[in-house]
């Protein structure tokens, strides 16, 4: 059977999965990012694993999600964070020449919302948005089934659009990101403790967990109205550790988009939880690399 490969690249695990046309997993497996995580020493990780999951050489192609930028053509990671000494990384030529198949790579959360959109809690739609609430705040923009990536392949940055002009410093060289309101990071840095933690107390009944969570809630639907405005999607999926709490912090986000937002620009808008947890970045990869070779694998 025809397959390819998908590849989530990470801080500290790399995940791949060989998949078929169908999005059916053949073989997978997770191995740990070399640490130092130079460029080297991931791509010969990579190919040791790529070898291991497809021993009989049948994918053709391989997907990789990448934790920063990719190049517009999919084969320069421009920057990956968290990974030792990448910059400009052409790391699609490199992984080509190690494992003999063709390559293509996008940013990691890219990747995710290509995996919902295909597989997922987006697949019955054209036009989606992810939003991937983690240590920081990823975005994904699918536009008539497509991933828009923009002019050079840095676009759909959706955790680093502007809250407050005047708010905490962001490592973008922005201020009062969305990222600095709603990813992990700012949580510890205003509650002083872990969005898990804060989950407990909520349903312990505790009321500054509650409060907190109804503010959260609020500051991501400011967010996500500049989004929907723009973009007008079918669905909005929520993603990340943080989706774990969803169920704590929807109905304000749901008040506040309300609200904020035209019913004319919101009509038939759905707000919904991812469904592949991390299982979505191989999935997505997959699913780039197939969209990339599929004529030469008809």
């Amino acid at each position: 059977m025809v397959s390819v490969i998908g590849v989530d690249l990470g801080g500290t695990a790399i995940k791949l999965g060989r998949f078929g046309k169908d999005g059916a997993a053949l073989a997978e497996l997770t191995t740990p990012t070399p640490q130092p995580s130079t460029p080297e020493a991931v791509v010969a990780a990579i190919a040791e694993a790529v070898q291991k999951v497809d021993p009989e050489r049948k994918a053709i192609a391989i997907g990789v999600g990448t934790p920063g930028p990719a190049d517009a053509d999919g084969r320069i990671a421009r920057v990956a964070i968290n990974l030792a000494g990448w910059e400009n990384v052409p790391l699609a030529d490199w992984l080509e020449e190690k494992t003999g198949r063709s390559v293509v790579i996008a940013n990691d959360a890219n990747c995710a919302g290509l995996g919902e959109a295909w597989l997922g809690a987006a697949r019955n739609f054209s036009d989606s948005i992810m939003l991937t609430l983690g240590t920081g705040v990823g975005g994904a923009v699918i536009l008539n089934g497509q991933l828009f990536v923009g002019r050079h392949g840095t676009g759909a940055e959706l955790g680093l659009i502007t809250l407050n002009p005047d708010g905490h410093p962001c490592n973008s060289g922005n201020r009062g990101s969305l990222e600095q309101h709603i990813s992990v990071q700012a949580v510890r840095r205003r509650m002083g403790m872990e969005p898990h933690q804060l989950a407990e107390l909520a349903a312990q009944g505790d009321g500054q967990a509650i409060a907190f969570w109804e503010e959260y809630g609020r500051e991501l639907a400011a967010g996500l109205a500049s989004l929907i405005y723009i973009l007008t999607p079918e669905a909005v999926v929520i993603g990340g550790g943080i989706s774990a709490s969803l169920e704590l912090f929807y109905p304000s986000m749901i008040a506040e988009l309300e609200s904020r937002v035209l019913p004319s620009s919101r009509e038939g808008l759905q707000i919904i939880p991812a469904q592949l947890g991390n299982q979505a970045g191989r999935i997505g990869a997959a699913k780039l690399a197939w969209e990339k070779f599929s004529n030469t694998m008809a």
